[in-house]
């Protein structure tokens, strides 16, 4: 900022005086205020009686006298003269300062700085002025101060600076008003985004460039640079991506791995950068011998090394080994030991690249927790952060508890930061733990309209609460509808039930189908009670209770086969069965970050009440394995389903069905058994009461720019569908045959969702099946 403008917003009049006034207000003042001194002014000496004060209005005369520092009758050099004249300008109060003597008598002049009428910013639209006026120091009432101001453009330049506007400028101007006032404007030219052009590595070897910028959080301007953020230049995200890298190469054995310099080039025309990482991988070593030792002499090292779960020979992985701690302090508990902690000692062996993990036991400090204190949450209950504890009030203070307890807090999503720090407490063997959060908007309310030429118009409206009424529940509710269909849905999760790691959910859905996809009517509900808890490290059960009701019709003018027709006279069937699942997921806390499988068993028992007795079991498995140095994603999939009747009989609205979900290349029911007459224009898909799908296929880069957020793929899948209780002459593939379809697939990452484009060709089909050439979803990981 190289001056001010001074303007009355009715007659403008300007002038310049300048930020660099202080300077030349110096300058002036010694060239004036000392002319009086003789040449030989550096040795004489002056003694004032009197001091006079001219121009102060608002200071009072004492205070400029304190900082003038000159006492009457006191004997002073011409050079303590000048460290007076320079206390008076440093004080900030005066625009201008001149001390002349005048004989026996040192007049002061000084000119006051104005006060602060109001303090605006215009032309930040980026930025709003409830966020930029917290970071400014120069409020009203308060005296201006050119310096001050200065600072204060400075700040606001910064905060654009952190959005990624390198090309920010701020420029403080003053508005006299009366009674020596002034309106302080910072008027902003916010300038456009620097976006990262170019992301590259200098010094990697195992892994490509490719593969490293998606660990990064920064990443490359694209296609989408209009509705993408994170490929705006921000110097603090970037140093937090030097933290990604180093986190990715130590999960996978390079321990020696360091990033020796991060360079960020702006480019010619300054709106970009080029963004260059200098690594040195090193060698990526694997675990050797895991011990357990102690320091103890009344515990028992054998007994703790059951509670290893880490193996000899896997990539040494640092998050593995505090799994092993934390495994181990919870088997101390257990015993009835207090105060243990577990120190990991890790010996190199360079010759054959292993890290032997001895992990000692020893006493800790006798500290306690003496309370856990929680600010900030004015929505969120207390009870809600502090279940994310495993430590209350006193139990012993464990350093590692904490962190965890931290990150727990953090995943929740309710706060937009989370702080958690100890401090000592009362007393040295006891410590405050202290929480402080920022509430972040856990709620949305969706409203969307449709129309197709097979449905019409349709209404989605929705209401989604993460965090409703502050106690950590999430609730769904909504509506679908169309001109053949119509969906009521309402889902409650209560994730803690009695503070407790026990889930309980809720879950209530009605639907209505008018000839959708065929040629018969439904009316469905279902009332879901369920509790889930854990009972291993990556082991889950659920329990649940189901009850429904299904209705089907067949409307007068509608052509449907003797199967659904019969199915169709029971009207209304309730059902009531208890059942659960059992799922296996080493994909949240895997040893091994390059591998992952989830395996999941449900069954479900109907005949609880209701009007049927049936036994429902499905099956699933998955397996997923990073290769080619991360550059592939290989995936195996299996799922099978059974369905078994001793009481009633299967209906259509009960059956499986493969469809695009489950059995790429087909639509909805475009395999199984079904029947058909042409004569009588009936072709029913029927479903089937056992199903069996494999699925294997490969995700890798196509060499197009990370930027365009595309990637390829390839799959196979096979499946079959069959199994009826009742069947009929007109009644096809009741014995099933198996279909197998090959395709690619098209991966596009954009603001919407990860879309996912499939194009596939049926190898082996039946005659009657509907295959489906082309799809788009939105693509999930398994």
């Amino acid at each position: 900022m190289s001056d001010y403008t001074t303007a009355r917003r009715v007659g403008i009049k300007r002038f310049k005086p300048g930020l660099k006034s202080g300077v030349a207000a110096l300058s002036l003042c010694i060239l004036t205020g000392f002319t009086a001194l003789p040449t030989t002014a550096a040795a004489q000496t002056y003694v004032f009686n009197d001091v006079s004060i001219e121009g102060s209005q608002r200071i009072e005369a004492g205070t400029v006298l304190s900082y003038a520092g000159i006492a009457r009758g006191q004997s002073i050099s011409a050079g303590e003269l000048n460290e007076a004249f320079q206390r008076l300008q440093a004080s900030g109060l005066f625009e201008s300062v001149e001390l002349v003597p005048q004989g026996s008598t040192l007049v002061i002049k000084v000119v006051e700085y104005p006060t602060i009428n109001l303090v605006a910013i215009e032309g930040n639209n980026r930025i709003k002025d409830d966020d930029l006026k917290p970071i400014l120091k120069s409020q009203s009432r308060r005296v201006f101060n050119p310096s001050q101001a200065e600072e204060d453009a400075n700040a606001i330049v910064q905060a654009y600076v952190q959005q990624g506007r390198i090309a920010a400028r701020v420029q403080p101007r003053i508005i006299r008003r009366s009674d020596n006032r002034v309106d302080l404007i910072f008027e902003v030219f916010e300038g456009g985004v620097a976006e990262v052009e170019r992301i590259s590595f200098v010094g990697n070897q195992q892994y490509s460039d490719r593969r490293l910028r998606r660990v990064l959080g920064t990443k490359q301007a694209g296609l989408l640079r209009a509705f993408v953020t994170r490929d705006t230049f921000i110097e603090d995200r970037v140093q937090f991506d030097r933290q990604l890298l180093q986190d990715f190469y130590a999960s996978r054995g390079y321990v020696d791995f360091r990033i020796t310099g991060v360079n960020a080039e702006l480019s010619q025309e300054r709106d970009g950068y080029f963004v260059t990482f200098n690594v040195e991988e090193g060698q990526q070593f694997q675990f050797g011998q895991l011990t357990v030792t102690s320091d103890l002499d009344t515990v028992d090292p054998e007994v703790f090394e059951e509670a290893i779960a880490t193996r000899s020979g896997k990539t040494y992985n640092p998050s593995a080994v505090d799994r092993d701690i934390a495994r181990l302090e919870r088997k101390a508990l257990r015993e009835g030991l207090d105060f243990i902690r577990v120190e990991p000692r890790v010996t190199r062996n360079d010759r054959d690249l292993t890290l032997d993990v001895e992990y000692v036991l020893t006493r800790g400090p006798r500290i306690f927790v003496e309370r856990i204190d929680i600010e900030g949450n004015t929505t969120t209950l207390d009870r809600v952060v502090r279940r994310q504890f495993n430590t209350v009030e006193g139990d012993p203070f464990n350093p590692r508890e904490i962190r965890e307890a931290a990150e727990r807090i953090r995943a929740l999503g309710f706060f937009a930061t989370a702080d958690v720090e100890a401090r000592e407490g009362s007393t040295p063997q006891q410590v405050i733990v202290d929480v402080d959060v920022e509430e972040a908007p856990t709620g949305s309310i969706s409203f969307g309209g449709a129309y197709s030429t097979n449905q019409g118009f349709g209404l989605a409206l929705s209401f989604s609460e993460r965090n409703f009424l502050g106690r950590g529940q999430r609730l769904n509710l909504g509506l679908n509808t169309t001109q053949n269909n119509r969906q009521y849905f309402l889902n409650f999760l209560e994730p803690s039930l009695l503070g407790r790691d026990l889930a309980f959910g809720l879950n209530l859905n009605y639907k209505e189908t008018d000839q959708d996809n065929a040629r018969y009517n439904t009316t469905i509900g279902n009332f879901t009670p369920t509790l889930g808890f854990p009972i291993s490290d990556n082991g889950r059960l659920q329990l649940r209770y189901s009850f429904g009701s299904t209705e089907l019709t067949v409307p007068e003018d509608s052509t449907v086969g003797q199967i659904i027709t019969a199915e169709a006279t029971e009207e209304r069937v309730l059902d009531s069965s208890v059942g659960y699942t059992f799922s296996y997921d080493t994909r949240r806390n895997g040893l091994d970050p390059d591998n992952g499988f989830l395996v999941s068993f449900s069954q479900d028992f109907g005949g609880l009440g209701g009007d049927t007795k049936f036994v429902k079991t499905t099956a699933r498995a998955v397996a997923q394995r990073l290769a080619f140095s991360d550059e592939v994603t290989l995936r195996a999939t299996f799922e099978a389903g059974a369905l078994h009747y001793s009481q009633g009989q299967s209906r259509v609205t009960d059956r499986f069905f493969l469809g695009s979900s489950k059995l790429r290349g087909f639509e909805t029911g475009g395999v199984g058994p079904r029947e058909y007459n042409e004569a009588n224009d009936v072709n029913d898909a029927l479903g089937g009461n056992y199903y069996a799908v494999a699925s294997l296929e490969a995700e890798f880069p196509l060499g197009l720019p990370e930027e365009y957020g595309v990637s390829g793929g390839i799959f196979y899948d096979v499946g079959n569908l069959w199994g009826l209780d009742e069947t009929n002459g007109d009644v096809l593939y009741d014995e099933g045959s198996y279909r197998h379809v090959v395709g690619v697939s098209l991966f596009w990452t954009t603001p919407l969702g990860p879309l996912r484009f499939n194009f596939s060709e049926a190898l082996k089909k039946e005659e009657f099946d509907r295959d489906q050439a082309f799809e788009l979803t939105v693509s999930t990981s398994f």
